[in-house]
């Protein structure tokens, strides 16, 4: 999953947070949702503007900026 097409950051929405398409949930958002439990089927019925590969590509940031973290404090 690509997640460049479907998360923007915009300095003045949400505090600069990574964003779903512009949207105001942000992908902290959604990892919040899924570690709360709730599934990507909750998740989509609860929140009509997000679609299942936006949650895909909030996984897929989170997982590319973990990794990053992993590199640096590895060095």
């Amino acid at each position: 999953m690509d997640w460049r097409s479907r998360i923007t950051i915009e300095p003045g929405k949400r505090g600069g947070k990574p964003c779903i398409r512009n949207l105001r949930f942000t992908v902290y958002d959604i990892l919040e949702y899924l570690a709360s439990g709730m599934s990507q089927e909750e998740i989509l019925a609860d929140f009509p503007d997000l679609e299942h590969d936006d949650i895909l590509a909030a996984l897929a940031f989170a997982a590319e900026r973990e990794r990053k973290l992993g590199r640096s404090s590895a060095a």
